[in-house]
This record gives C-alpha cells, sequence and structure tokens, in this order.
C-alpha cells in the first residue's frame, strides 16, 4: 500500500522541519516547504500551549503516577527502591534526551536512526520550528523537544516493574543509557520520523523505515508499550525469579498508593496521546475523549471478569483493566471513533487478563508487576487493532496524502494496513527482546545485575539506598 500515514501520523512524532527550503505553499498541486523565517508567522499559540501542558501532564505520568503506581504494588521494604528507580531513570533519561537522543530520533539520517546534527541541541533556539500534521502550521522546535523528552523518560521507566524488588540500581541505571540509545533512539526515529507536511514534495523518502511502510502508531504502542513490555520481559528471565516467589505471600502493601499512581496515569494519559496530534484541534479532542472511554471500558471488562472467575472484583483488578485500556488506545487514539475504541478497551482488558492470569501461571514467569502481559500485550492488540479501527468505514480517520494541498484523504486498504501493523510489532519484538537480551546479559556477566539473597530477604531500601519508607 501507499507509504501515506494517517491524520495525525500518529505521534508526537517527529520532525525535524527546521531546514529552509524554497518557497511558501501554494493553492493547488504539490504542497512546498515555507522558508525557515516564514515558519515563526505559522506558529499558533493555542498549538503551543497545548504542547507545554500535554510535556507536563505526560512528565507526571512517571513521577509521580508511575512511582506510586508501582510503589504501592510491591512489598513494603522495597517501596523506597522503586520510587528512586523511576526518579531516577527520569532524570537520566531528559539528560541523555537533550544530549544527542532527540537528534537520533528525529534528524534525517537513514530509515533506521538520525544522525547526531543536534547533538546537545546544536542549532536548536526559540526561532526554530518543528512541523505538525498541517501544512502550513508549526510549533517551536523546544516545545517539541520537550514533548519527545517525556516519552523518552517514561518508557525505560515502564521496563523496571517487570523485576521489581531484585534488581541493582547502579546496573539499571547503565542499562537504562544504552537501552534508550540503542533502542529507544532508533525505533522512535523508525517510527515517528518524517520530514513534515510541507517537505514531502522535496524529501518524500525522508521517513523512518516504519512510517515509510505506512505504519501507525498515533502515540506509542510499538515505541512506548510493546517496546518496553518485551523488554521488560526478558529482563525477567535473565534476572531469575524473587526469592520466594510462589512460596510466600508477596502482596502489594498499599492499593491505596496504587489507585492514587493509576489516577494520575489516567490523567496525564490525555497529555500522552492528545498531545501526540501536535496540534490543540479536532483531532486531538478525538484522541482525548478515545483516551477516556477506552480506558473506562478496559476497567469494567476487567472488573466483570474477575466477577465472573473470581465471584470478587478487585481494585486491583480494576486499575490493571484502566491501565490496559490506555495501553490499548495509545497507537490508535487519532485514529478511531469512540465506539469503535470501546470495543478495542474491551478486547484488550480480556486478553490482557488472560496473559497476566493464565499465560503467567502456566509459563511461571516471574513478571512482579505484569509488565509483560500488560503493556506488551496491550500494546500489540493496539497495534494490530488500530489497522481495523482507523478505517473510515468504521468511523475511523483514514490516512492523508500531505503532497497535497490541502491534504486528501486516500482509499484505505484495511487488509493492508493491518499486515503493516503486524510487521511493525514483529519488528519491534525482535529488536527490543534481541537487544535487552544482549545488555542484561553482558551486565549480569560483568557488575552483576541482582543483589545477594540476604539482600533481597531484608529488602532493597535499606540496602541499596540505606533508608526506609516507614518508620514503624
Amino acid at each position: 500500500m501507499k507509504q501515506m500515514t494517517n491524520i495525525a501520523g500518529a505521534i508526537g512524532a517527529g520532525i525535524a522541519a527546521t531546514v529552509a527550503l524554497p518557497a511558501l505553499a501554494q493553492t493547488g498541486g504539490p504542497v512546498r516547504a515555507p522558508a525557515a523565517e516564514a515558519m515563526g508567522a505559522m506558529v499558533n499559540k493555542g498549538d503551543t500551549t497545548w504542547m507545554l501542558i500535554s510535556a507536563a501532564l505526560v512528565l507526571m505520568m512517571s513521577v509521580p503516577g508511575l512511582a506510586l503506581f508501582y510503589g504501592g504494588l510491591v512489598r513494603t521494604k522495597n517501596m523506597l527502591s522503586v520510587l528512586m528507580q523511576v526518579l531516577t531513570i527520569v532524570c537520566v533519561a531528559s539528560l541523555v534526551w537533550v544530549s544527542w537522543g532527540y537528534s537520533m530520533a528525529f534528524t534525517s539520517g537513514n530509515s533506521f536512526v538520525g544522525g547526531l546534527s543536534k547533538m546537545f541541541l546544536a542549532g536548536v533556539s526559540a526561532s526554530t520550528y518543528a512541523a505538525t500534521f498541517s501544512n502550513n502550521v508549526y510549533i517551536p522546535e523546544y516545545a517539541f523537544v520537550a514533548f519527545q523528552m517525556t516519552f523518552a523518560c517514561i518508557t525505560p521507566a515502564l521496563i523496571v516493574g517487570a523485576f521489581a524488588e531484585r534488581v541493582k540500581f547502579t546496573p539499571l541505571i547503565i542499562f537504562t543509557v544504552l537501552w534508550l540509545t540503542i533502542v529507544y533512539f532508533p525505533m522512535a526515529h523508525m517510527v515517528w520520523y518524517w520530514a513534515g507536511p510541507d517537505f514531502l514534495a522535496d524529501a518524500p523518502t525522508d521517513t523512518g523505515l516504519l512510517y515509510g511502510w505506512g505504519a501507525l502508531d498515533f502515540a506509542g504502542g510499538t515505541v512506548v508499550h510493546i517496546n518496553a513490555g518485551i523488554a521488560g520481559l526478558v529482563g525477567c528471565l535473565v534476572i531469575g525469579k524473587r526469592t520466594g516467589y510462589k512460596q510466600e505471600p508477596m502482596p502489594p502493601h498499599s492499593l491505596t498508593m496504587t489507585m492514587i499512581g493509576a489516577s494520575l496515569l489516567w490523567i496525564g494519559w490525555f497529555g500522552f496521546n492528545a498531545g501526540s496530534n501536535l496540534e490543540a484541534n479536532g483531532v486531538a479532542a478525538l484522541a482525548f475523549i478515545n483516551t477516556f472511554v477506552a480506558t473506562a471500558a478496559a476497567a469494567v471488562a476487567w472488573a466483570v471478569i474477575e466477577q465472573v472467575v473470581h465471584k470478587k472484583p478487585s481494585l486491583l483488578g480494576g486499575v490493571s483493566g484502566a491501565v490496559a485500556g490506555l495501553v490499548a488506545i495509545t497507537p490508535a487514539a487519532g485514529f478511531a471513533a469512540p465506539m469503535t475504541s470501546i470495543l478495542l478497551g474491551f478486547a484488550a482488558s480480556a486478553v490482557c487478563f488472560f496473559f497476566v492470569t493464565a499465560v503467567k501461571n502456566k509459563l511461571g514467569y516471574d513478571d512482579t508487576l505484569d509488565v509483560f502481559g500488560i503493556h506488551c500485550v496491550g500494546g500489540i492488540i493496539g497495534a494490530i487493532g488500530t489497522g481495523i479501527v482507523a478505517d473510515p468505514a468504521l468511523g475511523g480517520q483514514g490516512w492523508f496524502d500531505y503532497t497535497q494541498f490541502p491534504s486528501v484523504t486516500g482509499t484505505y486498504d484495511m487488509a493492508g494496513q493491518v499486515w503493516t501493523q503486524i510487521k511493525a510489532v514483529v519488528l519491534t519484538l525482535v529488536l527490543s527482546g534481541g537487544v535487552s537480551a544482549l545488555l542484561f546479559l553482558g551486565l549480569k556477566a560483568t557488575v552483576g545485575l541482582r543483589p545477594s539473597k540476604e539482600v533481597e530477604a531484608e529488602g532493597l531500601d535499606i540496602n541499596e539506598h540505606g533508608e526506609r519508607a516507614y518508620n514503624y
């Protein structure tokens, strides 16, 4: 099928559209890129405001949202270690992002990774701009850098939940830097990088690999959730099971904190998904409402399933369902209609429930906080499902031809799009899973990944960080 993207082409994507190319756009025929000095006049303050707010909302998803969500699910003796892990990963990832990550992800290089022309944000200033998904509409490049930085912060933080309570702090941070550099930045480039709608006439092949395939990922089904989820599974397998796993009780120490964290995640996710449209318009509103109803549907579905299977719907199940719905709608947020988003939420909840309960118990792996079962599996359901729900026949957005001005809707091939989505999922699993395995095995053989049994028994809080969450 044609190598086009959907209207929001998903994504917080990218766009190093600050290279000056000649003439202004003209009505009729292929659109031409504006000169650099003309971009400033094409910046809308409402779009800029929305992007800055969205960046703050996504940061809130990591700290405090994810930190509290994960922290409440572990045992008391490991609460602070999870908080410290998430906080430090966010801080380190933000520094790595502005140093070389942004350049690797969102500059022209090759189809696999960008170059280093904007290393340490060289050439980025208050008067440079990034393209959106509309012809002749731009946002300040700093706003785009900040927004995408929050994605780079939360993605590696998601991974730690898979082997929480049994990983040493320093090797985890080393893994984070390496994984971001070798896996996340190239994946972000492959899925989200393109030259921008005004630049396609001059640079039609200046895109990432998966973007060139026509893969749709509005806000990070592949880049964030499948990417982190499969890395988490590999990590928990390499590190091994917790001491006493399946032999002694390991209940969450504070579902109250988990509920607070999940609620912050849901609120922040509106910035995650709706912000990925890069403009404050109708598609952002569509992504917003889809994020709302898909999550609600998934939470209800999980509670109903638990009522049928266990005769008691649990709070843990409710928040797990909500997160599964958030994960699944992420790649489809700007493509689906609200009613199909609800169906996607139902489907993701049911499949994730099956993996978190039956599959994990059957295979015996110790995915502490179900990172694989919810993020990877939910991300796969959402990524493949996007090819279905994006169909205009089902109320979806279809795809747009940005070489025309104004952009025009193209013919949609559901079967072809679903196949493209499957290829994108497989590539993500192979790249992230394979590289993650090499990184974890390398660290295990050198600096070591796991603390001693004595340290693990006493808890990581006091041994790794010299403090306790609760003094009683």
